[in-house]
């Protein structure tokens, strides 16, 4: 499913006044070039423009780039319509305001960073807008649909013996969107001793942990590089954090939550990473019609 701005980009201009915050609502998700290759990634499936097959007439060159720099044009302009009618998000202002963390982020790149003190550690969160794509938000439900196969006799009961309540919850449904799960790629350094990388979710206002590595060389935590992640692989960095004694859990949580790694940030990160790729793909259209007018 492709995202509402994405939606609104490729549909006619009359759609063009979709609220920002219906746009905002459906964010998608794929793996971060900067997780592990281990890390099972969302199914992903693509979304291609096929060419048509038909003759066109023949056309100048230049008539072609005058026709593709005015409809980029028309395309900037949108873009920037929509983002002056946008507010910057509460969560982003005060997560930015308020945090200990420092925000990198690099015009032109797809990843984002996080970064702080806290004592003798040096903590890194690490997000990328290429989750943003191809990401399916029904497949959230891909289990339930497998199990309701077996109980279509009893859901065909309820549904007779509480029509209105199913009314209700679906009327509930149609007002809310499946959460948006953004990776989290964290690691906290201390000189000397190593680093622990936690692969991590956030999802509807939540840090949901999924690993809790160990590493004693630092550089394999990052995995900067394709040969760096290759080595971890290689590396033994602890059990899946879901069969840990669920005690040892809370406590790593906890841990995690000390650090600043919070319902804040997680609030912060699927709004920032919207922000982001519109600034991202605003940048890429202008850059594109330079080219062609060159």
């Amino acid at each position: 499913m492709m995202s509402l701005r994405a939606v609104a980009r490729s549909a006619p201009r009359t759609l063009s006044r979709l609220s920002s915050t219906a746009l905002r609502q459906s964010r998608v998700a794929r793996p971060s070039s900067l997780l592990k290759s281990s890390w099972a990634p969302l199914r992903s499936s693509q979304f291609t423009s096929a060419f048509s097959t038909s003759h066109f007439r023949q056309a100048s060159a230049s008539e072609v780039d005058e026709e593709l720099s005015v409809k980029l044009e028309s395309e900037i302009q949108f873009e920037g319509e929509m983002k002056e009618n946008e507010q910057l998000p509460a969560s982003v202002k005060d997560f930015l305001e308020n945090s200990p963390f420092e925000l990198q982020d690099t015009p032109g790149k797809e990843d984002v960073s996080l970064v702080r003190k806290f004592g003798n550690e040096t903590i890194t969160v690490t997000f990328s807008i290429s989750d943003l794509a191809n990401y399916e938000p029904d497949d959230v439900y891909n289990e339930d649909s497998a199990l309701g196969d077996e109980d279509i006799d009893s859901a065909e009961g309820r549904r007779s013996s509480q029509p209105e309540s199913e009314e209700e919850g679906l009327e509930e449904d149609e007002g809310t969107d499946a959460p948006v799960p953004c990776r989290l790629n964290i690691v906290v350094e201390k000189a000397g001793k190593g680093a622990l990388n936690i692969e991590a979710l956030a999802q509807d206002g939540q840090i949901l942990v999924e690993n809790f590595y160990y590493f004693k060389d630092p550089k394999l935590a990052h995995g900067e590089s394709a040969e760096v992640a290759h080595q971890a692989q290689d590396v033994y960095p602890g059990p899946p954090f879901g069969t840990l004694d669920e005690d040892l859990q809370i406590l790593m949580e906890r841990y995690l939550e000390e650090r600043g790694i919070t319902q804040a940030l997680a609030v912060f990160v699927p709004d920032y990473m919207d922000i982001k790729e519109q600034r991202e793909y605003q940048t890429w259209l202008k850059g594109v019609k330079e080219f062609i007018d060159a």
